[in-house]
């Protein structure tokens, strides 16, 4: 609340004597800062005998008071009349202001300036440049001398008047002083006052029209803006509300709205000045994140004027883009024998959506019915995506497996995507060569007949071996270690085969040994040997005895086999035992038919062998039946199919002491004959076969 107040609180004013009953004087306004009813209303005058106050309006500014003359003054009777205005608002309670007005009694100069007009009209264009000449007032006194001289000045005028227009004291010419502006004020009520040389005044007004001209763009007023914006949003989703005023619509014309670059927005008006932005095609953050709408705003002037304003709107993420990985499908390689949990690589999916949108969850589907398992052997990392390799890897167990990696964005409705992920094992030299022939299982050694008559080059066998590495790790080679006549045998590196160097002699011992090494190609090697009996005979009519290993090297023993070792002859030892219960019951049956039957026994001529055949001192020959049936292929000496194969006839031995005698009256288990059966590549193979 403010209280009205005169910014001349002790105004002088000079009456001459001579005035006239009824005359005017204008009285300076009280300002008051407040408005409508709690504004200045209305002024008051203390008690006198000469004046009474008259209020009046100006249509610019507040009301102001006159002072009227209601009895003669007379200077010798009263030189000076001291009254008290006071101004009045309409608060609650009202506030009010005052002014000592000291009233000075001139003496005689009864002539007050008179103005041509009573009210003087002028029409200025806003645009007006300061000092331009509003209009020029004109004033006489119609006495002499020094009351003649007229003096105009802007007295009693508002503060805003004041400092707009300006006025020459001597030719009162009204000019302007500040900028004019249409669209502030339309219209300016100017008192203009003249006072002669001997203090008499008048008073006239100047009424100032501001033409409009068209100095002023239109205006954007944003009220509502949509942002961040859905991409998903649908077409004609309204984005903003805005209007647009011209201030100068009266010569501006008709408005003209309108987006300065090619977007997917568009403008629609809905209502007078009032338009809406809305979405003109479809919105994808992935490509565009935001825009910057600039909209522009043009008159039809003259001249045309136009003004923009940017209006920005975010563009919201949805989940509408699943993960992609980098790559269609992945290859990993992992080495045998890795340490469990080790790194074996990683998947990568991105995401074009934002924020938890794009937060990719990793997971390895469950594989498909009697696949393998893959969780046995993979674990993934939800978060990154990296790959491990859960326990160790054997190459001879698995060369390779695929699984499927499955992408999760963190979508409220996830999204996702697959990938195929092949593991392909590296093969380590971990395996010693396995020798497949001859066998070298620990019992009786492998014997392989060649006659005396062979050539340089007869093939005598051939050493069969295989690694389970791959690659370079399972290409073998073969070397001969040692032997009884490192002259008389070769070992193709190649492929194993043995073959003789030269002609076999007369002195060349009968029972030779040799020692195969078998050595892969990995880094580093690793080999194993293989042990071989060969006899020499004179011709395939002679039977095979075994004979005692020449070469006494100790054997050792894997201890990673050794599990295996004792599980082989715990399971030989049932299935013998089985055999044996078998082979019981079997030969008790037969006894229970022989004793109903009467079975007359066969004998088959006497089988000689040389005395030299017989290994350990044995010495003679067997005197007991043991026909053998000599079978061999048709060819040279050189020939690769050779064997000697018992024939043994399905006839029962007779009774007796179990024994057969020989010439030198020296005994031998019974059945103690030898079967030979065909090795590889056709060589003659012999092994010893206890019945």
């Amino acid at each position: 609340r403010q209280c009205p107040i005169f910014l001349n609180k002790e105004p002088l004013l000079k009456i001459p004597e001579s005035t006239p009953l009824g005359s005017r004087f204008p009285l300076q306004s009280a300002q008051d800062l407040d408005v409508g009813l709690n504004g200045l209303q209305n002024y008051t005058l203390s008690a006198n005998e000469y004046f009474h106050l008259h209020t009046r309006f100006r249509s610019h500014g507040p009301k102001y008071a006159e002072l009227v003359l209601d009895k003669p003054l007379d200077r010798e009777v009263q030189p000076e009349v001291n009254l008290t205005i006071t101004a009045v608002d309409g608060g609650s309670p009202p506030k009010s202001g005052t002014a000592h007005i000291r009233v000075q009694v001139l003496d005689v100069n009864d002539h007050v300036p008179q103005f041509s007009r009573l009210v003087y009209r002028a029409q200025v264009p806003e645009n007006s440049a300061n000092g331009s000449l509003v209009a020029t007032v004109t004033a006489t006194d119609l006495d002499e001398g020094s009351n003649k001289a007229i003096t105009y000045s802007l007295a009693q005028n508002p503060e805003v008047i004041l400092q707009t227009f300006q006025i020459d004291p001597d030719t009162g010419e009204v000019r302007l002083r500040g900028a004019l502006d249409f669209e502030v004020t339309e219209t300016y009520d100017i008192d203009i006052q003249a006072t002669d040389g001997g203090g008499l005044s008048a008073h006239s007004k100047v009424l100032v029209e501001v033409v409009d001209v068209n100095d002023n763009p239109p205006e954007v007023t944003v009220s509502s803006v949509s942002s961040p914006l859905p991409e998903d949003s649908p077409l004609q989703t309204v984005v903003a509300l805005f209007s647009v005023r011209d201030r100068d619509i009266r010569v501006g014309g008709k408005i003209t709205c309108f987006l300065k670059e090619d977007l997917p927005f568009a403008v629609k008006p809905t209502f007078r000045n009032s338009y809406s932005l809305v979405t003109d095609r479809r919105l994808d953050r992935e490509d565009v994140s935001g825009y910057n709408i600039t909209l522009v705003a043009t008159d039809t002037g003259p001249p045309t004027l136009s003004s923009e304003t940017v209006i920005e709107v975010l563009i919201a993420d949805i989940n509408d883009n699943p993960p992609v990985f980098q790559e269609d499908s992945y290859i990993l390689t992992v080495r045998e024998n890795n340490s469990p949990a080790v790194f074996i690589g990683k998947v990568h999916a991105e995401d074009l959506d934002l924020g938890e949108n794009a937060q990719v969850t990793y997971s390895l589907l469950p594989p498909k019915s009697g696949d393998l398992s893959v969780f046995a052997y993979i674990s993934i990392n939800s978060d990154n995506g990296k790959l491990y390799a859960l326990r160790t890897m054997d190459y001879e167990a698995i060369q390779d497996f695929q699984f499927v990696v499955k992408a999760t964005d963190g979508g409220f409705v996830s999204l996702s995507s697959q990938v195929s992920v092949r593991v392909v094992v590296l093969d380590d030299n971990d395996n010693r060569p396995m020798i497949l022939y001859p066998l070298q299982n620990g019992t009786l050694p492998c014997n392989d007949l060649v006659p005396r008559s062979a050539e340089a080059g007869y093939l005598v066998t051939k050493v069969v071996a295989v690694d389970r590495d791959s690659g370079q790790n399972s290409w073998l080679s073969y070397h001969l270690l040692k032997a009884t006549d490192a002259g008389l045998f070769s070992v193709q590196q190649q492929n194993g085969e043995i073959r003789t160097l030269r002609p076999i002699s007369e002195r060349d011992p009968r029972m030779q040994k040799l020692i195969i090494l078998v050595q892969d190609h990995g880094q580093p090697a690793l080999s194993t040997t293989a042990s071989l009996n060969i006899l020499l005979v004179d011709g395939f009519s002679e039977p095979y005895l075994q004979f005692q290993d020449p070469f006494k090297h100790p054997t050792r023993v894997n201890p990673s086999t050794k599990y295996l070792v004792i599980s082989l002859a715990v399971l030989s030892f049932l299935f013998l035992l089985s055999v044996a219960v078998i082979f019981i019951i079997h030969i008790c049956q037969k006894i229970k038919y022989r004793e109903k039957f009467t079975i007359q026994e066969h004998f088959y001529d006497d089988c000689n062998f040389p005395n030299n055949l017989v290994p350990g001192g044995a010495s003679g020959s067997i005197s007991q039946p043991c026909p053998y049936e000599m079978c061999s292929a048709t060819g040279t000496g050189a020939s690769e199919f050779r064997f000697l194969k018992r024939f043994m006839p399905n006839f029962p031995f007779p009774h007796g002491t179990g024994e057969v005698k020989t010439e030198a009256g020296s005994s031998l288990p019974p059945d103690s004959d030898r079967n030979r059966s065909q090795g590889p590549e056709g060589q003659a193979r012999a092994s010893d076969d206890y019945m």
